[in-house]
């Protein structure tokens, strides 16, 4: 296995400074263990590069009054990459050979299961080290080892122990962070807990999540805003490995840039197994991006297949749209959220396909606070010009009633469908400007059969969209329902953010597909059944 040259961490403080021996100590530490599982089992644990880096820069990175720099490691990567192991390899150089008496460290995750994976590495590691054995009692029907030279001890705890405080902490392994069910675990074991300890650590490990509101996010948040700059806590030390948002999932280069032990602790064949299996399921896509890329995803199960609907983008012109005949949905916000109105375009002379083009909508006074609080660039997209903002704090829709008359000067809007959720006055002004408005119910029965025909078409390349980003976001947000007869529909209570645009499309191309039905009338309705 190959090792690296070791280069200081540029997170180092003007007052720290790199302590070689006190690295090479660590590192050294850990290479008298050994591995515990598959064909590495028993041989020495030797550092692959990445984990030496974490190492080195965690243990030798020392202020001027000679204690660590770093008391809190997040290491965010891809699932089968040796993170157990590394954790496991920590906790056991906290508990034996930091030099603290009655030292705790802890072992914590979402349930008592997961807190004890690290843990039961940690065990065989002791087992297959001869002098660690001789000087630790092994305790497992407590879950605990005790290193009785400093009287310390490694405790893996239950989940109950978040309304308890009181520990004394000098290491928390914390597993699996995104699985947390609140902030409450994490709080109790890593704020204020380590206080009395002059150079307590917590080590974090994760895959990324799929819940943007969770702690493991807020964490995550923090360490990408240090690894980029825009953020400073020279005690948090950040690592994330995995694919950005841009990058192309379905490639392998791609791949072995998001897991650092592709092809050492991981085989390619398996990576590719699971590459190949979400390319065939678009339910395992969410799953391949997030435990193999490791990327945050919106939901663990995504309806649409996004390189899907990516494939059905196209230039258009919204010039070239005027004068079309086309169907509109509004799904209309409340006063502070977004709305959204989609003009669908049914096959015509220009184009072969259905095109959709969307608008939406915005209060201005808002933005700011939503690009904080949900990390939507809204910022961005109001720059852009791909979405509107009305005056105020709340969404204007007399603004948004004027908007609508002049597309109607430039597209042939035959219908406006709604949803009846508090549109009562704004659809009666627009029906008084001369639109005719539709009630669209957003129950199963009305909305099953659109939304199972926008898959059809997506899969089919049917339809054009012009890969407009809050489209896009909203299409890839969709979580969709389905009751015991097979119908289906949009449930925005279990999409994670924002879905309008996308409700405001399936009404959209409900109403225009009934009306190419309603004119594709049987040649029996004008002359009739001829008998031979």
């Amino acid at each position: 296995m190959k090792k690296i040259k070791y280069t200081p961490t540029w997170f180092m403080e003007p007052t720290s400074h790199y302590d070689k021996k006190k690295a090479d100590f660590a590192v050294n530490f850990i290479s008298c263990l050994s591995h515990t599982k598959g064909i590495w089992a028993g041989t020495p644990f030797v550092l692959l590069g990445w984990q030496e880096k974490i190492i080195r820069d965690v243990f030798g990175t020392i202020k001027e009054n000679g204690y660590r720099q770093f008391n809190t490691a997040y290491i965010e990567i891809p699932k089968k990459q040796g993170k157990s192991e590394l954790a496991a390899a920590v906790a056991l150089f906290l508990l034996c050979a930091d030099g603290e008496m009655g030292a705790e460290i802890y072992s914590c995750a979402a349930d008592l299961t997961q807190a004890s994976i690290v843990y039961n590495v940690a065990y065989d590691m002791v087992k297959l080290c001869p002098p660690l054995l001789q000087r630790v009692k092994l305790l497992p029907s407590s879950k605990r080892i005790v290193y009785e030279p400093t009287n310390s001890f490694y405790q893996v705890l239950s989940a109950d122990v978040a309304n308890k405080h009181g520990f004394n902490v000098h290491g928390v392994i914390f597993d699996e962070l995104h699985t947390q069910p609140n902030r409450k675990l994490y709080d109790v074991m890593t704020k204020g807990s380590g206080d009395a300890r002059m150079q307590p650590l917590n080590f974090v490990i994760t895959t990324a999540g799929d819940n943007t509101r969770s702690i493991c996010y807020e964490v995550h948040q923090k360490a990408e805003g240090i690894l980029e700059g825009k953020k400073h806590d020279p005690t948090f030390y950040p690592v994330i490995y995995g694919a950005k948002p841009e990058d192309d999932w379905e490639d392998p280069k791609v791949w072995a840039k998001a897991n650092p032990s592709l092809g050492i602790t991981v085989e390619l064949e398996k990576v590719q197994a699971a590459y190949n299996s979400a390319r065939e399921n678009p339910a395992e896509e969410n799953t391949f991006r997030q435990l193999r890329l490791n990327q945050w995803v919106k939901q663990s199960v995504r309806w649409m297949p996004m390189h899907k609907w990516n494939d059905c983008k196209a230039e258009i012109d919204p010039e070239d749209l005027k004068g079309l005949d086309c169907y509109a949905g509004l799904d209309l916000s409340s006063t502070i959220d977004i709305t959204a109105f989609v003009l669908v375009f049914p096959p015509n002379e220009r184009f072969d396909k259905y095109v959709i083009l969307p608008f939406f909508w915005i209060p201005e006074d808002t933005v700011d606070l939503r690009v904080r609080r949900d990390h939507v660039p809204y910022d961005a997209w109001q720059k852009q010009g791909v979405i509107n903002c009305t005056e105020g704090n709340v969404i204007y829709y007399k603004y948004i009633e004027n908007f609508i008359d002049e597309l109607g000067n430039s597209y042939h809007i035959k219908e406006i469908a709604f949803d009846r959720w508090g549109a009562e006055q704004i659809v009666q002004d627009l029906a008084e400007m001369g639109f005719t408005v539709v009630r669209y119910g957003q129950g199963y029965k009305d909305m099953s059969p659109p939304t199972k025909e926008l898959m059809r078409m997506v899969l089919g390349k049917e339809i054009i969209h012009t890969a407009h980003p809050v489209l896009d976001w909203m299409m890839d947000n969709v979580v969709v329902t389905k009751d015991p007869a097979g119908n289906i529909k949009i449930d925005k209570e279990k999409s994670t953010e924002k879905v309008d645009g996308a409700v405001a499309t399936v009404m959209g191309l409900a109403r225009a597909i009934a009306s190419r039905s309603a004119e594709k009338k049987s040649v029996y309705d004008e002359r009739g059944i001829i008998t031979v």
